[in-house]
């Protein structure tokens, strides 16, 4: 009788090393995802460029008398012209969640891991010349900046720091300050990134949330969420999109008995008899209406809405997402584009 080996399971993302992970990201994105988003570059004009970059001595017989900077001239008494960067540069900055709650999964992949994976497919659909990508992420121990540069080894850098983020409770005190860290009293909040976010992005482009949105989520759903504000100001110059990342059992509990419930943020602990069928439907009715309370928000923002779940393959979440708004890009003027996020 012949024996039959079964082949050994192909490992999962969350059991790869860290530049393995990094590399199965890439070949994900770029065999399934890559196309999908270029020239979707939302008011960035092509051309020479308006949007201001500062000025530069005055080079006769290379600039073009019209771009005189008389300003600066008048003030340093020699001929500057104005420079500008081409609209057809794209410059992204991504607000990446790396908090407590965002280490919670129940999958292949947790929250942060599935950010990490969304991350890496902004990053490698809008590569492009000349396209920059800038980055402040949201850690237990502060905001770690990422400059706006261009390049495969800047995302990759970016990359290896969220795979490599600190993980733990926050506390109400706060490290020591660290190089290059903004480390406030307590984990940053999402609406202090946001703010952070909006006084460096100063040319227009696409801004990048991903976070599950928790972050000071009012209990009463008519009260705007304190990010709220922010997020409507980026929305005016930039085009935003609004990742959202969950777990299914932060939408509803199994019967498995009685279970202890930790809050990643606090520490705090609470003891829960999930055989309650009451409980559980209580439990899915809030976090359903949470969910909504979210989307909402944004939408009142005027960000685009994409959730992701670390139950679903994600890859196929975003391709789903480009399509749909390729669709209402190609719309005629007027129609109503209801029922899509």
């Amino acid at each position: 009788m012949r024996r039959v080996v079964a082949a050994p399971a192909d490992p999962g993302l969350a059991e790869l090393a860290p530049d393995q992970r990094l590399r199965r990201l890439e070949l994900t994105v770029t065999r399934r995802l890559n196309g999908l988003l270029h020239g979707q570059y939302r008011g960035l004009l092509p051309g020479p460029g308006s949007e201001p970059a500062g000025s530069r001595e005055y080079r006769p017989g290379e600039d073009e008398v019209r771009r005189m900077d008389w300003a600066v001239t008048a003030r340093t008494a020699v001929p500057h012209v104005r420079q500008v960067d081409a609209d057809r540069e794209l410059t992204t900055w991504l607000l990446v969640d790396a908090s407590a709650s965002m280490e919670f999964g129940t999958a292949e992949l947790d929250k942060r891991e599935l950010a990490v994976a969304a991350v890496a497919a902004i990053g490698f659909l809008t590569a492009g010349v000349g396209n920059r990508l800038g980055a402040q992420v949201l850690r237990a121990d502060g905001v770690r900046r990422f400059p706006a540069r261009s390049g495969r080894t800047h995302l990759l850098g970016l990359l290896r720091a969220l795979l490599a983020a600190p993980r733990g409770t926050g506390s109400a005190e706060g490290p020591g300050p660290s190089v290059g860290v903004s480390v406030p009293v307590g984990p940053p909040e999402l609406a202090d990134g946001l703010d952070a976010l909006h006084r460096v992005a100063n040319r227009r482009g696409l801004v990048v949330v991903v976070s599950d949105f928790l972050d000071g989520l009012p209990d009463d759903p008519d009260e705007p969420p304190p990010w709220e504000r922010t997020l409507r100001r980026l929305s005016v110059r930039h085009q935003v999109l609004g990742i959202e990342v969950t777990d299914p059992r932060e939408l509803e509990l199994p019967d498995v008995g009685l279970i202890t419930l930790v809050d990643p943020e606090t520490g705090r602990r609470r003891e829960v008899c999930t055989s309650d069928r009451r409980l559980r439907e209580r439990y899915a009715a809030a976090a359903a209406a949470q969910r909504d309370q979210v989307q909402q928000a944004l939408r009142r923002s005027g960000a685009t809405h994409l959730a992701l779940r670390t139950d679903r393959d994600w890859s196929a979440d975003i391709v789903r997402h480009v399509h749909a708004q390729r669709r209402l890009a190609a719309a005629p003027a007027g129609v109503v584009r209801g029922g899509v996020a």
